[in-house]
């Protein structure tokens, strides 16, 4: 992990085309502006793990459907 110390308006860049910019500090609260291409996805990280679970739930439920089907015939 990179662990860097930025102030407001200062900003980071990755990979050429995502842009991450400090746009304010408040007690232990920071806002974060992210500058990014459309087909770059951007979520909270515990947005995202939901996300993940939910998929791995939709994909585990798809294989018990085949294999049901499979016990069918």
């Amino acid at each position: 992990m990179l662990a860097l110390t930025r102030k407001t308006g200062d900003a980071i860049m990755i990979n050429n085309n995502i842009e991450i910019t400090v746009l304010e500090v408040r007690g232990d609260q920071v806002k974060i502006g992210i500058s990014a291409p459309k087909e770059v996805s951007i979520y909270r990280k515990e947005v995202y793990l939901e996300i993940q679970k939910e998929n791995e739930e939709a994909q585990q439920m798809t294989m018990d459907d085949v294999e049901a089907l499979k016990n069918l015939l």
